[in-house]
């Protein structure tokens, strides 16, 4: 009996795992390409996926507020990024491809900041379009 329940918790946890953890193609469009350029709001360095959140002015000045999905948090940090490089309020233009169902969501493919460095922020893997790191 207990060899039985830990044999299905750990399947569960495979399971959730496998199902949480998406492929590009089932939640986002590789043929909605986007820039978008906004204000940081926040940033969120969690497993498997990290998430920038910004505030985009549109061009009759509403605010739209947009998530950014990222690559996990060991694989930015190995591209570049660290804990300090999005502080809240910073500028950003992130190029990305747009969520299929429409929402202000999107995968992140590269962020440049105001002082022209740009890093790639993708979630590799995925089968993303351009996953290959962007040339300084």
């Amino acid at each position: 009996m207990r060899t039985t329940l830990i044999v299905m918790l750990a399947a569960g946890g495979l399971l959730a795992n496998v199902l949480a953890h998406h492929a590009f193609h089932s939640e986002f469009d590789a043929a909605k390409p986007i820039k978008l350029t906004g204000v940081v709001k926040k940033m969120e360095w969690i497993n498997p996926h990290s998430w920038l959140t910004i505030d985009v002015k549109r061009p009759d000045g509403a605010i739209e507020t947009w998530e950014i999905e990222a690559g996990a948090p060991n694989a930015m940090f190995r591209r570049g990024f660290n804990r300090n490089s999005l502080p809240i309020g910073t500028e950003v233009v992130v190029n990305g491809f747009q969520a299929k169902d429409g929402r202000k969501r999107a995968n992140g493919r590269d962020i440049s900041f105001p002082d022209g460095k740009k890093l790639f922020m993708g979630s590799s893997g995925t089968g993303a379009p351009g996953e290959e790191p962007l040339k300084p």
